[in-house]
């Protein structure tokens, strides 16, 4: 607790009036929520604004009086008044208890900005604003999930909370090999699973039939290679669309470069800045493929394109699975065949699998000051993304119509080539 004799007169007035913005805030968003012809509106900004102030206050007297009554009974009264209020309108045919659960929080947050933590409350009321504020997009996400998301994210909590802690963070192997880490590898099946995650849902949440360019921006981050089949056999329905999944299937390649600098990144920070700009090079040749296609004229049609959930447990063990066979590959080739082992087995990686081979590298050339060096590390990690390139262009050259490759060789090439290109600049 802070004693109130060391507060000076401008810290003191700081948190009142950050308490005060804090209830603003949030009073805002539900007067905005309720600005409904001929309905009243039971708390606004004032009411919220009081509210803050009020947990500050509340914050304030049992510092004064060494005592945790007075924050107790603001909370303790206020709820008792929501829950009157609550009961007046659920018997009038209302439902839900946002708003009330709202304006406690706002109590409590008032009084944590007394108490110093600035920083908390703040971000809890900029969170309790956003939660208020999109609840459109939140009632559509409900409406698109199934049983099977669900399923799907219970065991992706599952594997984060309960697997993850109980695996031993110690290397396993014989030297110079013994790069087999069971914490870290999982910790990274994690990593992924989470972006694909981000991609899926964003697409739930916009929805598939949108705009193709969009829905390729959240098929990158779920998983580019599964962009560029669902696009190219969607090319066989809609024939027309050949540009506009041109399109799509380009930027969710680009995708793919910035998901290999954030994953790199979580792992060997220096090592991510190195490849960084020259990765931003084939994408800015897929920017220019994309504003070619686009003057050459683009339909405004929409699409629909499948997106299944991106984790399952099998997926997840063999993704887990190749990401250790690789690290120890990348590893044996390091010390056996030198740099130009580890360019090939990058590359022949790369074909099937870039996440797992950039951190296989990233892993390696951060874990010890004789381990892998990060210039070997740059210039495999770009050669993996041009092999990756070139397996997805593969894909779309063998599975799209002949209109959609027309529309695709020439991004297809110059990304490819850029890419290659890249790997000089290490």
């Amino acid at each position: 607790m802070f004693r109130t004799e060391g507060i000076d007169e401008t810290s003191l007035f700081l948190r009142f009036g950050i308490a005060l913005v804090i209830g603003v805030l949030i009073g805002m968003q539900r007067q905005y929520a309720f600005d409904v012809e001929n309905r009243e509106l039971v708390s606004g900004v004032r009411d919220f604004a009081l509210m803050g102030l009020l947990g500050a206050t509340a914050a304030y007297i049992s510092e004064l009086t060494s005592s945790p009554l007075p924050i107790a009974a603001a909370v303790f009264i206020m709820g008792g008044l929501f829950a009157i209020n609550h009961y007046i309108e659920t018997s009038q045919g209302e439902k839900g208890i946002t708003t009330e659960v709202a304006a406690l929080l706002t109590i409590l947050v008032g009084a944590l900005a007394f108490w110093n933590q600035i920083t908390l409350a703040v971000a809890l009321g900029v969170a309790i604003a956003v939660v208020l504020s999109v609840k459109p997009e939140l009632q559509r996400l409900t409406k698109r999930i199934t049983r099977e998301d669900i399923w799907a994210t219970l065991k992706f909590a599952v594997i984060t909370a309960i697997v993850l802690p109980v695996l031993p963070n110690e290397n396993y192997g014989i030297p110079p090999l013994d790069v087999i880490n069971p914490y870290k590898i999982w910790l990274l099946v994690i990593l992924i699973s989470g972006i694909s995650f981000v991609g899926y849902f964003l697409i739930k949440i916009v929805g598939t039939q949108k705009a193709i360019g969009l829905t390729g921006l959240f098929g990158g981050l779920a998983s580019s290679t599964a962009a560029s089949v669902s696009f190219s056999q969607r090319s066989h329905d809609a024939e027309n669309l050949a540009k506009p999944l041109a399109v799509a299937i380009i930027v969710a390649w680009m995708i793919m470069y910035g998901r290999v600098v954030v994953e790199v990144a979580v792992l060997n920070i220096e090592l991510a800045r190195m490849i960084m700009f020259p990765l931003l090079i084939p994408v800015a040749g897929g920017f220019g493929a994309c504003w070619l296609l686009y003057r050459s004229g683009l339909t405004k049609e929409r699409t629909d394109v499948t997106f299944n959930n991106p984790f399952e447990l099998k997926p997840a063990l063999t993704f887990g699975l190749i990401f250790a066979v690789i690290l120890l590959v990348s590893r044996a080739a390091q010390v056996y065949l030198g740099d130009m082992g580890v360019y090939i087995s990058s590359t022949i990686a790369g074909l099937a699998d870039v996440d797992a081979i950039a951190l296989s590298l990233a892993e390696l050339s951060s874990s010890d000051p004789d381990g892998l060096d990060p210039r070997t590390a740059a210039k495999a990690i770009i050669l993996a993304s041009a092999a990756n390139t070139a397996a997805k262009g593969g894909i779309v050259m063998f599975a799209g119509t002949a209109l959609l490759r027309r529309a695709i060789i020439p991004g297809f090439i110059l990304m490819l080539a850029l890419n290659l290109l890249a790997v000089l600049l290490i």
